[in-house]
């Protein structure tokens, strides 16, 4: 990522092209391991002009982190056409797109990096959870969600990322199996939540009546189905 020639920028866009510089390295390496002077020499610039721009090494990483998090959030907008299930398997897809080519950014992201503790950071990380849960209300279409939708949502929300994190980890499951595990996983907690509560029951049925045969929701309900005749009730003898 070196420029090769140096060029005079302008303050701005210096910050600018020095946060892209950081946030590419960090998103191949963990924060922890990379270096002023590499941020300058893939800059092309020398270590004391960074410092011009940005006091140290934690500046320029939350900044970095700023614009991670800001790019973070928008994979969760989706226009709102069409059943939901759909909408939020291209959710997830977009979602492990950033995963996958962000890699050690997004566990820093995620999890801190060397900016645990920084109130900054958590912030931006909250409001990228916060992004996540108002679009999946939005395509829910509740104006007043009750307490177990909320309780399903952010759940959902915090399963996505942890499921990530540990997928970066080996990546054990095929990508494109684990999107389609964490929808039906949606699926699945609202389901639990409606055996409970009678709002969340018309929302789920509200939900369903959109499916179409073909849809990730009808997949899991077919899984499920074909599972049925295999599982017994707990206490019953089998004939």
């Amino acid at each position: 990522m070196t420029t090769g020639v140096r060029r005079r920028m302008g303050v701005e866009e210096r910050r600018q092209q020095l946060i892209g510089v950081a946030l590419e390295l960090f998103s191949h390496r963990s924060p922890d391991d990379v270096s002023i002077d590499e941020i300058a020499a893939a800059a092309g610039i020398s270590r004391p002009l960074v410092y011009h721009y940005f006091p140290g090494k934690q500046s320029l990483y939350e900044a970095a982190l700023r614009r991670a998090a800001d790019e973070l959030a928008t994979r969760f907008q989706e226009p709102h056409e069409g059943p939901l299930g759909a909408r939020l398997l291209r959710v997830m897809g977009r979602f492990f797109d950033f995963v996958e080519g962000h890699g050690p950014g997004f566990s820093a992201l995620m999890r801190g990096g060397p900016a645990v503790g920084s109130s900054t950071a958590n912030a931006m990380i909250d409001e990228v959870r916060q992004a996540a849960y108002d679009q999946i209300m939005s395509h829910l279409g509740v104006q007043r969600p009750p307490a177990r939708l909320e309780l399903v949502v952010r759940s959902w929300v915090s399963l996505a990322e942890t499921t990530a994190l540990i997928w970066l980890d080996g990546r054990r499951v095929p990508r494109a199996e684990l999107e389609l595990q964490l929808v039906h996983d949606f699926a699945a907690l609202a389901a639990v939540s409606a055996a409970y509560d009678e709002e969340m029951a018309a929302v789920l049925l509200g939900v369903f009546e959109d499916e179409p045969a073909d849809g990730p929701f009808t997949e899991l309900l077919g899984r499920l189905f074909a599972l049925a005749p295999r599982m017994r009730v707990p206490g019953q003898r089998t004939a």
